[in-house]
């Protein structure tokens, strides 16, 4: 069987570079707060105010290049894995939908805190990334190629740790897009999960 080439997830990082640029060029320094908000970035109160398109863009926007590298990096490492497993299609609904997930989990705690600051970055579709890597490598014995259970939680771990340990992370961005791609793969794995119990059934021999 001819593998999948990681074409969806090399897409997403061309476009979030682009943004990036694109920003730069057009809007100015993406290390400031107005700039982003300009750009598209996620406010409660613009949102609130009819601009849903926001929860979307803001996805593709990052404060400043470091931000990008970071997130780009996780993205590259397990959209790789997730989008051999998962198919191009099933990878790139799980990472939309995560991180407007991420993002609305975020815009409900900020609204809480009586917040309105402008808030970006693809932290919250790489955390559903990771959690849809999390909901195969646990029906896969806690390992598949080059990637382990034991591996991902350290990478969460940190990932988690450096978020509540820094200022001006959007830690409930991260949590929300994790639960919410876990969720997902459960919903989006299913099939392949089919296949590997009515093959154990066939045959008695287990392929996962």
């Amino acid at each position: 069987m001819r593998e999948r080439r990681p074409i969806v997830t090399i897409a997403l990082i061309v476009i979030n570079i682009a943004a990036f640029i694109l920003a730069e060029i057009f809007f100015g320094p993406t290390g400031d707060a107005e700039v982003l908000r300009r750009a598209g970035g996620q406010v409660p109160s613009l949102v609130l105010g009819g601009e849903y398109w926001r929860l979307i863009t803001a996805m593709f926007l990052h404060s400043g290049i470091r931000h990008l590298l970071n997130n780009m990096l996780l993205l590259y490492v397990l959209g790789e894995v997730l989008e051999r497993l998962l198919g191009h299609v099933k990878f790139a609904i799980l990472y939309i939908l995560g991180g407007l997930a991420g993002n609305l989990v975020e815009l409900a705690f900020m609204l809480g805190r009586g917040e309105d600051i402008v808030s970006v970055g693809a932290s919250g579709a790489v955390f559903a990334v990771m959690g849809g890597v999390l909901l195969v490598l646990l029906r896969h014995r806690g390992r598949i190629r080059g990637l382990s259970l034991r591996q991902l939680l350290v990478m969460l771990a940190f990932s988690v740790y450096f978020g509540f340990a820094s200022e001006g992370i959007a830690n409930e961005a991260h949590l929300g897009g994790l639960a919410a791609g876990f969720l997902l793969a459960l919903l989006l794995y299913v099939k392949e999960l089919t296949i590997v119990r009515r093959s154990e059934r066939e045959d008695g021999v287990r392929r996962e």
